[in-house]
């Protein structure tokens, strides 16, 4: 089965809706993909509404954003119950300092010389969970810069000047939320965390995202040797967001296990 489990839509920092990611999706032929925007599961319904009737299967996912110390780590949770209401409380908590953050940040950049109205970073956002892309954007439209990576390595990035740090949740704590949500837990992007395996695989985490746009074939063996290692499923997904936002691989072109769906389908089950 040909598939994504890393893709974000307009409900987070995604250029297409959800809808429209499912087309997509069913027109590359893809088996199943996983919304997993940015501490939201606003567009999880709209694609399972659009994917009704058609052989494509839509995983309601969510991208958590955490720290340890130094260290910023994301927790993908699949399968979740994207209703439970717990989760949603927490989520919104997180959604609401995102938008603190971000008018923190326009702060700093003003009194770097790069102001932005914080109306166009709104309504770049849309209704979606706001965060440092949509300024990125904001900062290309004023011509401060000239990509979204440079706006990240240059200023909002975690050792840029206009960095302002996130809500305090730890990945052991993103990965409660999704196990208490009936979900299933996986580190996303996990390179550079690598350390915090022992512990989240003690406490629940059940994959390792070791096939990932931005990774070399040798760095995606590597890691799933890592998986093998700590009994963990080796996941994987492109991280699209779209055009000019995200430097990432087109929807779908990360190749991944046929298995990886079916895998996490039978730890569902299993739990049911």
């Amino acid at each position: 089965m040909r598939c994504d489990l890393h893709i974000h839509s307009t409900a987070s920092d995604g250029a297409y809706s959800p809808s429209q990611l499912v087309k997509m999706a069913l027109a590359k032929g893809l088996g199943a993909i996983s919304l997993t925007d940015h501490d939201s599961t606003e567009g999880i319904d709209p694609a399972l509404q659009a994917a009704q009737g058609t052989p494509l299967e839509v995983i309601p996912g969510v991208e958590i954003s955490a720290e340890v110390g130094s260290q910023e780590a994301h927790i993908l949770g699949y399968y979740i119950d994207h209703h439970y209401e717990p989760l949603q409380e927490r989520l919104r908590a997180i959604r609401d300092f995102r938008r603190h953050r971000a008018w923190k940040m326009i702060e700093r950049l003003k009194d770097l010389g790069m102001p932005l109205s914080r109306k166009r970073v709104a309504e770049i956002a849309g209704e979606g969970s706001m965060g440092r892309p949509h300024i990125a954007r904001a900062m290309m439209e004023k011509g401060y810069v000239s990509s979204t990576s440079e706006a990240f390595v240059n200023y909002i990035g975690r050792n840029g000047p206009a960095y302002v740090s996130r809500y305090k949740i730890t990945p052991l704590e993103a990965t409660q939320m999704i196990l208490e949500a009936g979900g299933l837990p996986v580190l996303a992007h996990p390179l550079e965390v690598l350390g915090l395996l022992p512990e989240l695989a003690c406490a629940g985490l059940v994959g390792l995202e070791a096939y990932y746009g931005q990774y070399s074939p040798e760095q995606s063996q590597d890691l799933a040797r890592w998986a093998k290692k700590y009994g963990l499923i080796a996941t994987g997904g492109s991280d699209f967001h779209g055009p000019g936002i995200l430097e990432t691989p087109a929807l779908g072109e990360v190749s991944i296990p046929e298995d990886v769906v079916p895998r996490l389908q039978a730890l569902k089950r299993s739990r049911a």
